[in-house]
């Protein structure tokens, strides 16, 4: 045979086409090809490779080492199985440690209650520096009354002590008395911010005795939850307040 007739015999010969796999039957694995052992091969050997690991690490392993898992593990029918935890806890119990925080939070927070009337009462509510500027009003007749009010005439103090919202004492007192207490700048300086700092402090205060309240009704709510009767969310739980539940009516006997 010649090398002309063998290739024309190879260009007569058609290609051979496989046959693709219909979609529908992905699921059932790799349809039977002529290059499909390849694939079957790897994952023969990969399912063989990993239970030689399994085993090799069967092998190994100290029946005798201790892990925590044993004491939490119970053989059955040959099978072990994780004992479920058992409550230890009464809903009896649950109560009366609900009841015991809710004390507690709120024996707190009436102590923080009684610290800020403390310091309220130290302060006399007096304006500090940077708190605000407060106002004060003054009612006349006439725009010419406007146009020739004095604050200090009207107030009956000094002009030097018109700016002062508190301890300010009138014309006649100062002729009367001696003016009590320091009136160096720095020092007046060194007050006002002492001053500033107590404010702060009250500020705080009353901050977190709103916060020990919202975290007392919060505990008062989980305890109420623990109640079997049937209830209905109506409000979500945010940062500021408890959850608000509806309860079923149920008589009492």
């Amino acid at each position: 045979m010649s090398a002309a007739f063998r290739k024309a015999a190879k260009a007569r010969q058609r290609p051979h086409r496989e046959r693709a796999q219909p979609a529908a039957r992905t699921k059932l694995g790799l349809l039977e090809k002529r290059k499909d052992y390849r694939l079957r091969a790897h994952d023969y050997h990969k399912k063989q490779n990993a239970l030689r690991a399994l085993q090799k690490k069967a092998l190994d392993k100290n029946p005798d080492e201790f892990y925590f898992k044993m004491i939490r593990a119970e053989l059955k029918d040959g099978v072990h199985v994780i004992k479920q935890p058992k409550d230890e806890v009464t809903p009896e119990q649950v109560k009366l440690m609900r009841t015991q925080d809710i004390k507690y939070v709120e024996m707190k927070r009436v102590a923080e209650a009684k610290k800020i009337e403390r310091l309220k009462a130290e302060l006399h509510l007096l304006g500090a520096a940077g708190s605000g500027a407060g106002r004060h009003l003054f009612f006349v007749d006439t725009e010419r009354e406007v146009q020739e009010f004095d604050i200090a005439t009207h107030l009956d103090t000094v002009p030097e002590l018109v700016d002062r919202v508190y301890n300010r004492p009138t014309i006649a007192t100062l002729q009367r008395e001696t003016v009590k207490g320091t009136t160096d700048p720095a020092h007046l300086k060194k007050l006002a911010q002492q001053r500033k700092n107590q404010y702060d402090l009250l500020r705080q205060r009353i901050e977190r005795e709103k916060a020990m309240f919202v975290i007392t009704q919060k505990i008062q709510t989980r305890k109420d939850l623990l109640d079997k009767t049937h209830k209905v969310k109506v409000k979500k739980e945010t940062t500021s307040g408890p959850a608000i539940y509806k309860f079923k009516f149920q008589r009492k006997r």
